[in-house]
């Protein structure tokens, strides 16, 4: 049974007042998600004072293209094209991390359903099960290594029963649900995220002030090489380029005694402090020369023929 008129005018006016009122929303997809977890989700978000709006797609086109109608230009015309599925809107002027972690933390354990898709790889553990030895022949056929220890079946090794995105089957849903194993776990899925007019991922909010810094210093230094490099003067290279100057100036200094400036003094008196100095020309002659020349030693006699 579709919506009143009197419904569809609240929700109308509702939606308008809702992009009127905030700057940031998330789109978010609603699949497998449950109306009690759904209840939960909008008791959290109202810590934030986050507003969490669904309904048909056909409303909420309508109510977007009427709003772009009477706003031409209006940034929230990026939103229209990504309206399509299950999906709703969580509107907010709070942090965006914040709200995040809120939407993400209510998620719930779900068993495998036959003709599912599986989100993520399921591995069965290795280790005792609580089935008889009668079903041996269950686990032959899903080449499932057993042993029977103690009149119980127990898994030898681990085994990859299910690849994220295949369709789960019947035998697995059974072995699953034998093993008390609740694989899946559903709630709301971050689509994308609008701020202030501009439309982005999810993985954004995991970008942290000191990745910033990090990323920008790293970008500075680059185009300082490049700049030295190249010996083109930018704002990044000239602190290096004065840096150099300075160096090359006490260089000079320490090597001509003759020249000196006051920036260079501490550099010179440290140097003259922890350097050894030479020693004078006359008293650096070596001992070699002070020692009196020995005799030389007698040739030893030949040695006599007896012929």
């Amino acid at each position: 049974m579709g919506l009143s008129k009197e419904r569809k005018q609240w929700y109308f006016e509702r939606l308008e007042e809702l992009i009127n009122t905030y700057s940031k929303l998330f789109i978010v997809s609603a699949d497998n998600v449950g109306s009690a977890q759904m209840q939960q989700i909008r008791m959290k978000l109202r810590d934030s004072n986050s507003i969490m709006l669904m309904g048909k797609n056909t409303m909420v086109r309508k109510v977007i293209t009427n709003y772009l109608e009477s706003n031409p230009g209006h940034p929230f015309a990026a939103i229209l094209p990504m309206v399509k599925g299950n999906i709703g809107f969580v509107f907010t002027n709070a942090d965006l991390s914040q709200v995040r972690d809120d939407l993400l933390e209510n998620r719930v354990p779900a068993p495998a359903r036959v003709g599912a898709l599986a989100p993520i790889d399921v591995v069965v553990p290795p280790g005792p099960t609580d089935c008889e030895p009668g079903m041996t022949n269950f686990f032959q056929t899903l080449q499932i290594a057993t042993k029977i220890v103690k009149g119980r079946i127990e898994i030898t090794t681990a085994v990859d029963l299910l690849k994220a995105g295949d369709k789960v089957g019947s035998s697995e849903a059974v072995l699953l649900q034998k093993l008390g194993i609740r694989p899946f776990s559903y709630g709301l899925v971050l689509v994308a995220i609008y701020d202030n007019g501009s439309v982005f991922t999810p993985e954004v909010l995991d970008i942290t002030p000191e990745i910033l810094s990090a990323k920008f210093a790293m970008a500075v230094s680059n185009v300082a090489a490049l700049s030295l490099a190249v010996g083109y003067p930018t704002l990044a290279s000239v602190p290096h380029s004065i840096i150099n100057a300075f160096k090359t100036c006490v260089a000079v200094s320490v090597e001509c005694p003759t020249y000196t400036f006051e920036k260079a003094k501490p550099y010179q008196e440290f140097l003259d402090a922890n350097l050894p100095k030479e020693a004078p020309a006359d008293a650096a002659a070596p001992a070699e020369e002070k020692k009196e020349e020995a005799p030389a030693a007698p040739a030893p006699a030949a040695a006599k023929s007896d012929y």
